[in-house]
């Protein structure tokens, strides 16, 4: 029994140094590791595609006018303000379009971040909602977020 011990041992071993060495880096890491970031910062660090497509980029503007002052310029999120929607709570799996369209339309009661509830947006159309999503589901691409 006892020459089956150091090599079990030793492939766990090996197992967790490949399983550190290798891990994935998480998509939308935290900017700031050892603390929080400062009030009205960036939450998370945002790759962007090289291209827009043109309905995304039409989200993109109603994006900015909209959903930038507590979403953060290019849905980072804002320290304080609101949560990144370039984020994997955000993934189109758990969180699909109709959901960002509700939102919009019926706002939303806080349940995964601590930024309290997210207003109706006044005068935002199904049309504008649409291509923000369009606009927020091509920079999750980019970061890893399918």
């Amino acid at each position: 029994m006892n020459k089956f011990v150091l090599p079990l041992v030793g492939a766990a071993a090996l197992a967790l140094g490949a399983y550190l060495i290798f891990k994935p880096e998480p998509a939308s890491a935290p900017l700031a590791a050892s603390s929080r970031p400062a009030q009205g910062d960036p939450i998370v660090a945002v790759a962007l595609p090289e291209a827009l497509s043109a309905h995304a980029q039409i989200g993109k503007r109603a994006f900015d006018s909209v959903c930038a002052a507590c979403h953060g310029v290019n849905a980072a999120g804002k320290e304080g303000f609101g949560p990144p929607l370039v984020h994997k709570i955000y993934e189109p799996s758990h969180h699909g379009d109709m959901a960002f369209l509700m939102a919009a339309e019926r706002g939303v009661q806080a349940h995964h971040w601590r930024f309290g509830n997210m207003p109706v947006q006044q005068g935002v159309t199904q049309g504008d909602v649409k291509a923000i999503i369009a606009y927020v589901r091509e920079l999750q691409r980019v970061n890893g977020i399918n």
